[in-house]
């Protein structure tokens, strides 16, 4: 508790509850605080067992940051980790990450590109957009395709589906959608059912996550898709297995609205997926 009061008051509006509850966290961190040319987020969930036995759970979210260089920048956290084993490490890994900033805004490496992968790409036409806008989410469904291909049974029986109050923030909505699932097939029959909704299939992004639990191995399958929201599909599995549970799939729709929502646009997400799972 007083490792977070304590990056609360360091980093300001740069340091963002996630979910209180469950210790979920954000942190921005630039090279620079004037005029930034280099842009991280580092998203962290504290397990019950942190700092004396269990690390941080840890996403590194930047439009530029790829293979080598997330590496690299992985490892160097790990080797924090483990050169201080018990210790409250977030400020060194925010820290460390700075440091990495700043020497790539002091090197020749070029800026990173303006174009966005997420939210900011988006412009807001007004409500026309929704019937005009040609959804990727079907590229989704056809994920599952390789999942289900070789299963030539009967299809199961379409799951119940349970839509959530929305939640409206500076114009963006978000609502969640629960169906349990214990299938593959089911996931994926549900996903078509959802993307037949003009309404749902015009979404910015539809978000979702799974976890089946398989007896007969006593694993989970699970996966979970951004669609075009960097790293919230993650985030959404992420909850998910903190709360334990299973045979259930979770998709949250997102209308961007025109203004920019920051990390609160992921604590909406968490919260449309609690309450709905909740319910």
């Amino acid at each position: 508790i007083d490792e977070i009061e304590a990056l609360s008051s360091i980093y300001g509006e740069d340091w963002c509850v996630v979910d209180e509850d469950e210790k979920i966290y954000c942190i921005k961190i630039s090279d620079c605080l004037d005029q930034p040319k280099w842009t991280l987020c580092l998203q962290v969930i504290l397990p019950p067992g942190y700092p004396t036995a269990e690390p941080p759970i840890y996403q590194l979210n930047a439009p530029w940051l790829r293979g080598r260089d997330y590496t690299e920048l992985a490892n160097s956290l790990e080797e924090i980790y483990v050169q201080n084993l018990g210790e409250s490490i977030l400020y060194l890994w925010v820290e460390k990450i700075r440091e990495v900033l700043i020497e790539k805004g002091q090197s020749s490496d070029p800026e990173p590109g303006i174009k966005k992968t997420t939210e900011e790409v988006v412009e807001d036409d007004g409500d026309d957009f929704l019937l005009d806008y040609q959804p990727i989410q079907e590229d989704a469904v056809q994920m599952l395709n390789y999942i289900t291909s070789e299963n030539h049974q009967v299809d199961e029986e379409l799951p119940p589906i349970h839509h959530g109050n929305p939640i409206t923030d500076r114009r963006s909505t978000f609502q969640a959608h629960l169906a349990p699932v214990v299938t593959p097939r089911q996931v994926k029959r549900v996903l078509e059912k959802l993307y037949e909704n003009k309404k749902i299939a015009s979404a910015t992004h539809n978000i979702y996550a799974y976890r089946i639990y398989c007896e007969d191995k006593q694993t989970f399958l699970q996966d979970c898709e951004d669609d075009g929201e960097t790293a919230a599909g993650g985030r959404l599995l992420h909850l998910m297995q903190i709360l334990n549970v299973h045979n259930v799939l979770v998709v949250v729709s997102r209308w961007y609205g025109g203004i920019l929502l920051g990390p609160d646009r992921f604590k909406h997400i968490n919260n449309c997926a609690r309450t709905v799972l909740v319910e």
